[in-house]
């Protein structure tokens, strides 16, 4: 069956516009994942997990995070906080898959583009369990002694006490949101690379057999 002149053009421009869109889709979730992946070196390293929030006269002002304690009256660092090891293991590995998907993007000069994505995708999801299993194992740590020296005796598991939760701990939260959503459009990416691909690169491949045809005869 022939495909009329004005069809076959018509399909070969929707493809093509298509191609465009899904590149400019691919750089954006790209630069993305650079843009969090710097993100989560901030939110492993900065004391700003949990802070104090009404602060009252016997009690310090300060700022909390998976390694030190910040006592912004007396401008103390303790470093020796004793927050789960299991906690800030995890954000370090959550830190470590999602460079390594930064690194993969190197491939796309040597492997084709839908193992890439799916590479970088399943990288991402395991950045993401991690960082929510850290999340949510983290409030699980407000009963050291330092929580109560800076929130309060009223500070137990899953209640800070006169402290507060601070923009860290919230950018986490939100980081597991982005992993899924980043390592879903890869997915996605993934799957579509084969109607992604120009008929142009069809054509040339068809002729390419063709001309080997004629060589060999």
């Amino acid at each position: 069956m022939s495909v009329s002149p004005g069809l076959a053009d018509l399909s070969r421009l929707y493809q093509t516009e298509f191609v465009r869109s899904a590149r400019a889709v691919g750089v954006l979730w790209a630069v993305c994942t650079l843009c969090f992946a710097i993100i989560q070196v901030v939110i492993l390293v900065q004391p700003s997990w949990i802070g104090t929030s009404d602060v009252q006269p016997p009690l310090p002002s300060g700022t909390l995070g998976l390694f030190e304690v910040r006592n912004s009256a007396h401008d103390l660092c303790l470093s020796n906080h004793s927050c789960p090891p299991s906690v800030a293991v995890l954000v370090g590995v959550s830190l470590w898959a999602v460079w390594t998907s930064v690194l993969c993007l190197c491939l796309f000069r040597f492997c084709s583009a839908a193992t890439v994505y799916k590479i970088c995708a399943w990288l991402q999801l395991t950045a993401g369990f991690c960082l929510a299993l850290a999340c949510l194992l983290f409030p699980d740590s407000w009963e050291s002694p330092e929580m109560k020296t800076l929130c309060g005796d009223s500070v137990g598991s899953f209640s800070p006490g006169h402290c507060s939760v601070h923009w860290a701990y919230i950018l986490a939260i939100l980081g597991v949101l982005d992993y899924a959503i980043l390592a879903t459009l890869a997915f996605v990416l993934a799957n579509r690379q084969d109607a992604l691909l120009p008929p142009d690169s069809q054509d040339g491949e068809d002729n390419l057999d063709q001309s080997h045809r004629a060589g060999s005869v």
